[in-house]
């Protein structure tokens, strides 16, 4: 009877693992550790750190980066032209002693920002499971894990959380479904049905991403067709956009834009897919 009452427990435990999409191992070897240039990756941090319960810090390069855009713009392009890296400060806590790690860090050329770069070449993350948070104007969280598991080969890179700087206020409340939904944390969330299957563009699913898009700095493309899916909290569209690269190419990109259900709430565009 004993042994009958121990299979079904490891049955049970097996099936309650397998249900868990990605998840981490139950541990409180968790570290958040980020670079924030001008503190808006640093509020995503110390709130993931809050819901986690975890260690937390901070990245920081020895010659600091300005905070003005352009200026970091420059200053990057010129360690991009020759292959150099920021340097950066000692850290305080021992990488070695987590084994699960949150990184966390701003978007920039459609990657993540030089400290990080420096980070992975001059750390060991052998066997550390990895799991990317990131700030961006428009986007850049599916190409900035793509090139963490090109530069962290033996680390194991998980899915990612990403928000836009202009909803960075949004951040809390995304976390928790995140971490839940992924695995990462106890709890449980509202299921959301999938997109719908794209569909040509209504004038009114344009003037809804007009709404969202138009006061972007850049242009962002024409949307041709348009999926959609109903939450209790919002209305979401997945559009996919014709537009033009920075070689004046044709391209592709995916835009998500959601309108909450709260009245008089306004579109809102969510992030770019490139």
């Amino acid at each position: 009877m004993k042994k009958l009452l121990l299979s079904l427990a490891v049955v049970t435990g097996l099936t309650t693992a397998c249900t868990q999409q990605k998840a981490v191992e139950k541990t409180n070897r968790l570290l958040v550790l980020y670079y924030s240039e001008n503190g808006t990756t640093k509020a995503v941090a110390e709130e993931l750190q809050k819901q986690l319960d975890a260690d937390i810090e901070a990245i920081e390069a020895v010659e600091p980066y300005s905070g003005d855009f352009q200026a970091t713009i420059e200053r990057c392009n010129k360690e991009r032209e020759s292959g150099q890296t920021p340097a950066l400060k000692a850290l305080q806590l021992n990488i070695a002693d987590y084994d699960t790690i949150y990184l966390g860090y701003p978007i920039w050329f459609g990657t993540y920002a030089m400290p990080i770069a420096t980070l992975v070449k001059e750390q060991d993350f052998e066997g550390k499971t990895i799991i990317p948070f990131c700030t961006f104007g428009s986007g850049g969280l599916n190409t900035s894990t793509a090139n963490l598991e090109k530069a962290l080969p033996k680390a194991k890179i998980l899915k990612g959380y990403g928000v836009r700087t202009a909803r960075v206020a949004s951040a809390a409340k995304e976390l928790n479904r995140f971490l839940i939904e992924n695995g990462y944390m106890e709890g449980s969330v509202e299921s959301w049905p999938e997109y719908s299957a794209q569909q040509p563009v209504t004038e009114e699913e344009k003037a809804i991403f007009d709404a969202a898009c138009s006061d972007y700095q850049f242009p962002l493309g024409t949307p041709e067709t348009v999926g959609k899916r109903e939450t209790s909290e919002s209305t979401d569209y997945q559009f996919t956009v014709k537009g033009k690269g920075m070689n004046g190419e044709e391209t592709t990109s995916t835009i998500f834009v959601t309108v909450a259900k709260e009245e008089g709430a306004k579109p809102e565009f969510t992030e770019v897919v490139r």
